[in-house]
């Protein structure tokens, strides 16, 4: 049996790594979608989809299963969200996610949808180790230690902290003027 479990993974963090140790535990194979995948380089996604697929790869690949990462753009049409996922996917057999939209859209498509525990959610959130990423507070201890080195070979923190920034009149536009 296939499994699918899609996240922005802005970055992959140790409740995302969790919840694929629980998902491995009912299925042979798991296809990870990096979803918004064409989004980067911007605070609320920093990373690219191509490191973000380094980030999930790296971290899984000591676990007992066959896992596929497959980039997922954003669709704005969310009545063809599911046939779009399938078509960028390998074929799945039940759909693993907490978020409620997306539990809504693949239960209206037939597809058994399956929810897991969600691990120290007030920690373990993107925003939250974005920001730490920012401020440069500690946030090495809540991601895999691959993530990490992801994080470092692509200047990440500094990325981010560039991108966060504001110019002296508080304008986040790109235009000099």
């Amino acid at each position: 049996m296939r499994g699918f479990y899609i996240g922005r993974f802005q970055p992959y963090h140790n409740g995302h790594h969790r919840m694929v140790e629980e998902i491995a535990s009912e299925v042979d194979e798991l296809v990870l979608g990096i979803g918004s995948a064409g989004d980067s380089h911007t605070p609320r996604n920093p990373f690219t989809a191509g490191e973000r697929v380094m980030m999930v790869t790296k971290s899984v690949v000591d676990m007992d299963i066959t896992t596929y990462a497959v980039p997922i753009e954003d669709l704005e049409r969310n009545s063809v969200w599911v046939s779009h996922v399938q078509s960028m996917s390998p074929a799945f057999d039940v759909a693993y996610s907490n978020n409620p939209l997306v539990i809504q859209l693949f239960s209206e498509a037939g597809v058994e949808v399956r929810q897991s525990p969600m691990f120290n959610r007030d920690v373990l959130e993107g925003a939250e180790l974005r920001e730490r990423m920012i401020r440069g507070g500690n946030w090495e201890s809540l991601v895999p230690a691959p993530v990490v080195d992801v994080v470092d070979e692509i200047d990440g923190i500094e990325r981010i902290q560039r991108v966060s920034d504001t110019d002296a009149t508080g304008d986040e536009s790109d235009d000099p003027e």
